[in-house]
């Protein structure tokens, strides 16, 4: 029997103590016969068994003693099972239970601290979060507090000025009704609450109409939106068309607010069995490697003085990434610096 084995069964354990202990009681008896003269060979032999029965069920005792004080309390918040002292005796002599108590615990322990790293980085973005949105929120406001404040101030009769503060002052309002629409509809859509009303379309179709919507929006930047090749036939999908067309608009118009001047953004969309990929593909300004990973967070901007002047929520691909999910599909992006970015989603094809 290893030393290892030994230690695995609290019975084992316990033959060898009272093993040992035998031995060295008959050696100092034996001894103490001798020194005496006496003939007492049988009284060694009884006294002998009476030392390892004593010694034996003395150790199984402390094993019991131990099973209750140490083992069993994370046996119960482990598995949550209150068993009986001698069944654990027993699963300690035939399972090897400290090994297996050994492992959940490590495994135990592991999972928590992954937990307790999960929440530091939730609390993290919450705090992130509602800083983006106390200064997203509160730039529409100043600026509307300030062209109040000049109107009120004797603006109001300028007619050079009066009309122009009132167009800010819109905008600022559109703005700020944006930001608020865009939050309600992404906590709609991580709440699971926003019902799909899912359709047969063609995708096509859908391009263009999107390509008709922003076609100022290009002009002003002289960046063409086209699809990269003639479509002859029609491509059906079944998803929900308009959460569909926001997806494409919030992704085209995201390609015109970071394309470069006179650049392309091209619109593409292969089969791929069961489901269709689409993909917008520009030659702008691109995105760093580093940036990546959290560019689908709400609020997060690459460059933030340069979003937040082209007007954004800084939630549209947030929206795009919540909507794309909820069809349960998936997006992805490709992406480098100073050449260009690639944003590419699946979507059903209609059963037959």
């Amino acid at each position: 029997m290893t030393v290892k084995k030994i230690f695995e069964s609290p019975r084992s354990l316990s033959l060898t103590i009272a093993s040992i202990v035998s031995v060295l009681a008959s050696v100092c008896f034996l001894f103490i016969v001798n020194f005496t003269q006496g003939q007492q060979l049988l009284k060694l032999v009884a006294f002998t068994l009476s030392v390892f029965t004593i010694t034996f069920l003395s150790s199984l005792l402390l094993v019991n003693l131990f099973v209750s004080k140490r083992i069993k309390p994370l046996y119960k918040a482990l598995y949550s099972i209150d068993k009986a002292n001698a069944d654990l005796v027993d699963e300690l002599d035939q399972n090897n239970l400290l090994q297996r108590l050994e492992y959940d615990l490590r495994v135990w322990a592991e999972a928590k601290t992954d937990e307790i790293d999960r929440l530091k980085q939730m609390e993290r973005y919450r705090k992130e979060f509602l800083g983006n949105v106390s200064h997203e929120l509160k730039t529409p406001i100043f600026n509307i507090q300030g062209y109040v404040l000049t109107l009120l101030d004797g603006g109001l009769e300028d007619p050079s000025i009066n009309r122009r503060y009132l167009e800010r002052t819109e905008k600022s309002i559109n703005r700020l009704i944006g930001i608020v629409e865009d939050l309600e509809l992404i906590t709609k859509l991580e709440a699971g609450e926003l019902q799909l009303n899912l359709e047969r379309f063609n995708i096509i179709s859908l391009f263009e109409e999107t390509f008709e919507a922003l076609e100022q929006r290009a002009k002003h930047k002289s960046i063409t939106l086209e699809l990269d090749k003639e479509y002859s036939k029609p491509i059906w999908v079944y998803a929900d068309k308009k959460r569909i067309s926001q997806v494409l608009y919030n992704l085209i118009i995201n390609s015109i607010f970071y394309g470069k001047e006179n650049g392309v953004t091209t619109v593409s969309v292969s089969d791929i069995g069961t489901r269709v990929q689409v993909e917008v593909n520009d030659n702008g300004i691109g995105i760093d490697q580093k940036d990546l990973p959290r560019i689908f967070e709400r609020f997060y901007r690459v460059d933030k003085s340069r979003s937040r002047d082209q007007g954004g929520t800084g939630l549209g691909l947030a929206i795009v990434k919540h909507i794309i999910e909820g069809h349960k599909q998936v997006i992805g992006v490709r992406s480098s610096l100073n050449q260009g970015t690639t944003f590419s989603f699946t979507l059903d094809k209609p059963k037959k």
